[in-house]
């Protein structure tokens, strides 16, 4: 029986210094870093028991979540379909300059800083439920703006409290399963990111009915009521939210609770610590000078840049077409529906097959096809309608599954707890300055060809695609020259302090590719 405070293996029988690779013993699987009895025991668990309890509790929470989270920072161009720019009176680059605004803190203030003090926190569920709160009152308080200087002000509000949910979620996942399990349920809550554009537009078709009720426009009231929901997800979240197998005990049976603590304890054979208080500024500098880092901002931008584009301006883009302001809130919906079901096929498959480039590569390109159709037919949009539609559904197609690759490749090229959950939302940091540059690419004048939107979103998911191959090339390479050092030499050659500071530079270290 399993003590309830610790798995019976372990961190007393756990030798860090080992790779914590399977090796065999009797034909049985066994860990470098876990006991014999311990090893037996984590093998035999019956397989329709792995993952199942919590699949059931946090991905389904997860991904209610992360669709408030994309309601609420894209209703934006709902509400300025149904009119908000005139109630306003925005002039010129102003609603360009109101997407925007939201990610400067965003990106800049609060991501890298909410991750590491989620990363302290014993119980997750009360931070994130208390910034579900407060973002959700920020999109109360959009209903109620009544000029340009409360529009920005509101939105960069809405744009710090927002801005640690998404890496944090990220975190939470990495915490809960092993490598070859992320990609999967990153893109399970993250196809949420996809149904928030299907039910954004379904919600703002039947909301803005509401027009001239207690004297607010329909508009108003897409973000008063949007925003009183996610309140009360965010006082739900403080009870749902599952924090640790540790404190489980109430819905996982000690069995289960053994098994999750005995599996992550032998993945983590080779991994650095880092359990020190405070800031560890060391570790901070590996991340700011890690190399992977970067290109996989790059290859974050493939998606930001287009994606965050794309979901402010495509009411508009299908309006082009001839639609009503209705139809276009309505004809919104299968696009993001193709992306979400895009997003998990391509996860299943790269957790499947343990490999993230290829279902990056393939939906980056599917992106540039996309647009290159919209550049080249837009000018005659409503002569083209049914190619410039197609078009449409393919860009959300190839988008979705960008992100959930991205970052579950980040996850698992990170050793350690700390250098994962700063390098986590470092990464997200650096990627979501593409929401930035995506704000600015469609300009209203130049509707309804918009070269520079749909001409700088296929740049952007081009480039992406030579990140991406550069990537793999690197930790091919890197993992290919660690070979050449038996694992002897390496101990021979580095003291276990050394190896343990190294992280994922140690030569103990394998990249996932």
């Amino acid at each position: 029986m399993a003590s309830t405070h610790k798995p019976a293996g372990s961190p007393t029988d756990c030798t860090l210094e080992k790779s914590g690779l399977a090796r065999e013993i009797e034909n049985v699987p066994a860990f470098d870093n876990l006991s014999p009895e311990n090893s037996r025991w984590l093998a035999e668990f019956p397989e329709e028991r792995k993952n199942r309890a919590v699949d059931f509790r946090l991905i389904p929470l997860l991904t209610l979540l992360y669709l408030f989270s994309f309601i609420d920072r894209a209703n934006i161009g709902n509400a300025n379909i149904e009119g908000m720019s005139e109630t306003l009176g925005l002039t010129g680059t102003q609603y360009n300059i109101a997407l925007s605004i939201f990610f400067i803190p965003y990106v800049l203030l609060a991501e890298v800083p909410s991750n590491y003090v989620l990363n302290k926190f014993k119980k997750p569920s009360l931070y994130i439920g208390t910034i579900i709160v407060a973002w959700g009152t920020m999109t109360i308080m959009l209903g109620l703006v009544q000029n340009f200087g409360g529009l920005i002000a509101v939105r960069f509000m809405l744009g710090i409290t927002e801005a640690g949910f998404f890496p944090g979620a990220v975190l939470i996942i990495s915490k809960w399963y092993l490598k070859n399990e992320t990609q999967t349920r990153i893109a399970l809550f993250y196809t949420a990111s996809a149904l928030a554009g299907a039910f954004s537009g379904l919600l703002a078709f039947g909301i803005a009915k509401l027009n001239g009720l207690g004297g607010y426009e329909g508009w108003r009231w897409i973000f008063i009521l949007e925003g009183a929901a996610t309140v009360l997800a965010g006082v739900a979240t403080y009870f749902l939210l599952i924090d640790s197998p540790e404190t489980s005990g109430k819905w996982l049976d000690q069995d289960e609770i053994r098994y999750l603590q005995l599996r992550q304890l032998a993945q983590s054979g080779n991994q650095p610590t880092q359990k020190k208080k405070g800031v560890d500024w060391k570790i901070f500098r590996s991340i700011i000078c890690d190399w992977q880092i970067y290109l996989q901002a790059l290859i974050y931008w493939s998606n930001t840049v287009p994606n965050n584009a794309l979901k402010f301006t495509m009411p508009r883009i299908i309006r082009n077409m001839g639609y009503t302001s209705s139809h276009a809130q309505l004809l919104t919906i299968g696009p993001y529906c193709a992306g979400a079901v895009s997003a998990y096929l391509s996860a299943i498959f790269a957790d499947k097959f343990s490999w993230r480039m290829p279902f990056i590569v393939g939906p980056q390109l599917v992106v540039v096809c996309a647009y290159g159709i919209l550049f080249g037919l837009a000018a005659d949009i409503r002569g083209n309608v049914p190619a410039c539609f197609f078009a449409v559904v393919l860009a959300c197609i190839g988008l979705y599954p960008i992100n959930p690759g991205g970052n579950a490749w980040t996850v698992n090229n990170l050793a350690g707890p700390t250098k994962r959950a700063m390098g986590i939302a470092y990464m997200i940091c650096l990627g979501n300055l593409g929401g930035i540059v995506g704000s600015y690419i469609f300009i209203e004048t130049e509707s309804p060809t918009y070269p520079t939107g749909f001409g700088t979103s296929l740049g952007f998911a081009a480039a992406g695609v030579g990140a991406c191959i550069c990537l793999e090339l690197g930790y091919h390479i890197s993992n290919k020259k660690k070979d050449l050092m038996s694992e002897e030499e390496m101990r021979a050659k580095y003291t276990e302090n050394e190896l343990e500071e190294m992280g994922d530079r140690s030569p103990l270290f394998r990249y996932t590719l």
